[in-house]
């Protein structure tokens, strides 16, 4: 599903959602939406319930890996902001210069500490390395 040495030699729980396809671990979430998909707070209850269970109240991490093009419905951002005070690291994988600019956009909107990234190995660095200053 998601390719990456770094994955690759992981232990990941895959799990296919309503909205796309999420592979997790005890640090940190990687998601890729479907393509056309409109992510709302509705829709998201199913991933929600991972966070929830895989995470708790613990600090955590999400990737966003965009290889699909999709939107977020940015009026249910503080929803978001709200329910997962413990996203500590939030990472986008922009696959092209679109994506980079939403990202843009989208950081008026979300409080978590986010950044963007050209390739996977980038943001799971970066997500390992912030959550470790954490613990």
């Amino acid at each position: 599903m998601i390719t990456s040495l770094m994955i690759d030699n992981e232990d990941y729980t895959f799990k296919e959602v309503n909205i796309g396809k999420l592979q997790y671990n005890e640090k940190y979430i990687i998601a890729i939406f479907n393509e056309g998909v409109d992510i709302n707070f509705k829709n998201f209850s199913e991933v929600a319930t991972i966070i929830k269970s895989q995470f708790e109240n613990r600090p955590f991490g999400f990737i966003a890996n965009r290889v699909n093009s999709y939107s977020i419905n940015l009026s249910d951002a503080d929803r978001f902001n709200k329910t997962f005070p413990n996203v500590k690291a939030y990472a986008v994988v922009a696959h092209n210069s679109i994506t980079e600019r939403v990202f843009e956009i989208e950081e008026r909107f979300f409080k978590f500490n986010r950044k963007s990234f050209r390739d996977l190995g980038g943001a799971i660095d970066w997500v390992e390395n912030t959550l470790s200053c954490i613990e």
